[in-house]
């Protein structure tokens, strides 16, 4: 439902829509964030501004909403009942992640967040909460996010248009 309001939404009220989509979209919402390059914003700007535009929304959407997951992350490392449940499951998500994660945060740091941020189609929650249990600087995290938020949207278009040329 969200992702077709996104979809239809329109001026100011559509730059709300698309705030909201990327900042749930960051921590809850499964799904793929560059729906936003759809929405058909008309705010009086050519289409390079509208899509300047909605990438910029889209990116501080996404980088308060993994603000957000950070937090989350944060409470979960210090709650052990969390890790003890995640640890005993089926799966072991705990383990996975920081098997994946740590050789990318140690290899990369917060760049490797924007890295894995950049691949379209990627979902981005998950890794989003693996680095939000690794790493402790809000800031630098917010600034990953958003890097990699807007060199999705960036890599997305690209590819369209690449695609659209053949």
């Amino acid at each position: 439902m969200l992702s077709s309001l996104v979809e239809t939404a329109t001026g100011p009220m559509g730059l709300v829509a698309i705030f909201v989509y990327s900042f749930l979209i960051a921590f809850a919402l499964p799904g793929v964030s560059e729906i936003v390059l759809a929405a058909p914003l008309d705010l009086g700007l050519g289409r390079t501004g509208r899509l300047a535009v909605i990438i910029l929304i889209s990116g501080v959407g996404k980088a308060a909403g993994s603000v957000f997951a950070f937090h989350i992350g944060q409470e979960a490392k210090e709650s052990g009942p969390v890790t003890r449940v995640l640890r005993r499951s089926r799966f072991d998500v705990v383990e996975w992640s920081e098997k994946k994660v740590v050789v990318l945060a140690q290899k990369y740091g917060y760049g490797g967040l924007a890295l894995a941020l950049c691949v379209p189609t990627f979902p981005d929650t998950l890794s989003i909460y693996a680095f939000s249990v690794l790493e402790e600087d809000y800031y630098r995290f917010a600034f990953a996010t958003f890097v990699g938020s807007v060199g999705r949207l960036l890599v997305t278009l690209g590819g369209v248009a690449v695609i659209t040329a053949f």
